[in-house]
């Protein structure tokens, strides 16, 4: 089922713990992946930009409604040592960086932003699953094959 529905076996088994806000799915159509630099809310940002994808902003501005948007955790744990976490969020707190792109927003905390300062985050549909992405983390040392646990380079 959760294949019909484009979900990933994660997103689906994350679907049954906790549902996503306002019972939204985060899949949708394809969108070009040509990567552009987002803006930061910040004026520090120089360095620790986070870029987002085409089709990344076509996803967000398709699934955020007022003042959501989309919160990237990374969290210990994975086949690798640290996953990605991706969800939809209102509430900014004060050691968030948000980066906005177009209208569509992605926002990192502190600790977080460590760890994928100068990656890409995008936008992916396949035949068995649609999902964000973590794409270019240049703080990675290696990956899982799924694409959402990493290691960090030392």
């Amino acid at each position: 089922m959760a294949a019909a529905l484009g979900l990933s076996l994660k997103a689906a088994a994350l679907r049954v713990i906790t549902p996503w806000p306002k019972g939204r799915l985060l899949a949708s159509s394809l969108g070009r992946k040509s990567s552009w630099e987002a803006s930061s809310s910040r004026p520090e940002a120089g360095e620790g930009q986070i870029r987002l994808t085409d089709s990344c902003v076509q996803r967000l501005l398709e699934i955020t409604e007022g003042s959501e948007f989309l919160r990237l955790q990374v969290e210990g744990g994975g086949c690798s040592g640290f996953q990605y976490k991706f969800s939809l969020d209102t509430v900014i707190n004060p050691d968030d960086r948000v980066f906005e792109q177009g209208g569509a927003r992605v926002v990192v905390d502190s600790d977080s932003l460590a760890f994928v300062k100068g990656a890409q985050v995008d936008f992916s549909q396949e035949l068995i699953r649609s999902s964000f992405q973590v794409l270019n983390n240049p703080q990675a040392q290696q990956g899982c094959s799924c694409g959402s646990s990493f290691s960090v380079k030392l």
